[in-house]
């Protein structure tokens, strides 16, 4: 069953939306504020590699503004 993740451009609220069967219908709008203005982001992992303890452990994100909008950069840890 895929989770999708969107958030709201208006308000900023991020919900998910859980489809169940290929026919579900969704109202594709932000359940905070009905606003139709949504964007689908990519949902976060919950996850853990190798041994810990090294300065590259942990994942990080980095956001800045692109043309357009806001843009996300993750950084996972792994084998460089």
């Amino acid at each position: 069953m895929p989770i999708y993740e969107f958030k709201c451009m208006e308000c900023n609220e991020v919900f998910e939306v859980l489809c169940v069967n290929s026919d579900d219908t969704v109202a594709m709008e932000c359940k905070k504020c009905q606003s139709p203005n949504i964007e689908r982001i990519m949902s976060s992992t919950n996850f853990a590699m190798g041994s810990g303890g090294g300065p590259k452990s942990s994942m990080s994100s980095e956001t800045r503004n692109c043309s357009s909008g806001s843009c996300t950069t993750y950084n996972v840890p792994g084998v460089d």
